[in-house]
């Protein structure tokens, strides 16, 4: 069929498959499997190699972080730390302008330095901050876009499960990484606050009941000063765990694989000893919930391994990073062909498969031009967070329209004005790589 019609390049042929087998709604790993194996078979050797590269493809201890910490967001959530630090923060910063808008960015970045995994924190975080910001006079889908948003970028706050596989796949220093992406993340989120004052809101009781389980007795009646430090007290052990985990990585105390592993121990020694919440009901539901998401991430690890071995052995990596390097002799126009497909890409393909298909290509077209790969890096993760939010597979809008019980349509459209703040912002990140830079300078 493919001799028919002109193409020859059996990783062509194994691309176009991958993406119809994606518009019959094949589960993505599948899809990957399926079409690599088609071209292996295609290829006439091969196929006896796939459970080698296979187990070659998931056996890389760098990996080892992505199921300790999805674990680690898992048991935050569910072991009442998620809760306390919404608290805290509704205290200390609700009383801007803003209100519980400008305190759900907060919480969405803070708990970006714990879970790494957008749609986890969607379902961890989402029902108290979008109860909260709807009771604050925020229309429901408002609301909802601001979680997704805020959690898209959690994969690109520091410890990112994005970034692990970006250093994986482009061999490079993933605490370099974790280091470049603390200021753009940031900077991404101050976007967010920036559409928060467009924002219509209605007229909101002073004492709804959910912002008043956001302060419960016996402190909401105290002073704010008394208020932040009762709350201060009460969330401290959960704050303290991005400290954890990025200042043991930055320090050199552990690597970013180690670092997972110590939030996972440090999530259950707060749980047990701390807040007295940890059991082993909630203990085996977290490891459940878990394990189904790691394996979800793995698989699609474990296929892509197979794709990238036919794309590596039909020499796609030449062919087409040629043709994306022929397009222009300038820079600025090839870097922002790479992010127009980024986007595009992220609007039906989740992450990590965008990362595996595409970065073999991209990569040497990076190294092409002389882009520092940890800024390259970085850019790519924000483009493929803005993908989180982006229909019509945008994966966070479908986490929230569940946890709301609204329609993804409505869900999209409060998210709208997030996603074109997200364009203006990631334009700056694409012409400032000094603000990639800037930390990695600093703690040289």
């Amino acid at each position: 069929m493919f001799e028919f019609i002109g193409i020859s390049s059996v990783g062509t042929q194994m691309i176009i498959i991958f993406f119809l087998l994606m518009a019959l709604r094949l589960p993505v790993a599948f899809a990957l499997g399926l079409s690599a194996l088609y071209a292996m078979w295609k290829i006439g050797f091969g196929l006896e190699l796939a459970g080698d590269l296979i187990a070659t493809g998931i056996t890389k201890f760098s990996l080892l972080a992505i199921p300790f910490f999805i674990l680690a967001g898992t048991l935050m959530g569910s072991l009442g730390i998620a809760e306390r630090m919404i608290r805290f923060f509704r205290v200390a910063v609700g009383g801007l302008p803003g209100g519980m808008g400008v305190v759900g960015t907060v919480v969405c970045l803070f708990w970006g330095a714990v879970s790494g995994s957008g749609p986890a924190s969607v379902a961890a975080i989402g029902p108290m901050i979008i109860k909260g910001m709807e009771e604050d006079g925020y229309d429901r889908a408002f609301a909802a876009g601001l979680v997704c948003t805020g959690a898209a970028f959690s994969i690109v706050i520091p410890p990112s499960i994005g970034l692990v596989i970006y250093g994986v796949i482009a061999e490079t220093s993933i605490s370099r990484l974790f280091i470049a992406a603390i200021i753009p993340g940031v900077f991404m989120a101050l976007t967010m606050v920036a559409v928060l004052p467009f924002a219509r809101r209605r007229n909101a009781p002073s004492r709804s009941p959910s912002l008043a389980a956001l302060m419960p007795e016996p402190y909401a009646d105290e002073a704010r000063a008394r208020r932040l430090w009762l709350s201060f007290r009460d969330s401290f052990w959960g704050l303290m765990t991005p400290v954890v985990i990025l200042g043991g990585i930055y320090s050199g105390i552990f690597t970013p694989t180690e670092a997972a592993l110590v939030a996972t121990v440090y999530a259950l020694a707060v749980g047990a000893l701390a807040y007295r919440t940890l059991s082993l009901r909630n203990l085996y539901d977290a490891l459940g919930t878990a394990a189904a998401s790691s394996a979800v991430v793995m698989l699609i690890v474990a296929y892509a391994s197979l794709f990238g071995w036919v794309v590596t052995v039909d020499d796609l990596v030449r062919s087409y990073s040629g043709a994306l390097l022929g397009l222009s002799q300038n820079e600025w126009v090839i870097l922002l062909v790479i992010m127009v497909i980024l986007l595009v890409a992220g609007m039906f393909m989740d992450p990590v498969t965008v990362m595996f298909i595409a970065l073999p290509i991209f990569l040497p077209v990076a190294r092409e031009m002389g882009w520092d790969p940890v800024w390259f890096g970085v850019l790519v993760m924000v483009n493929l967070a803005i993908g989180l939010i982006t229909p019509p597979v945008g994966i966070n809008l479908y986490v929230a329209a569940n946890v709301t019980r609204m329609k993804i349509e409505h869900v999209a459209r409060g998210a709208l004005p997030f996603l074109l703040a997200s364009l203006v912002g990631i334009a700056i990140v694409a012409a400032v790589p000094s603000m990639s830079q800037i930390l990695l300078h600093w703690l040289r």
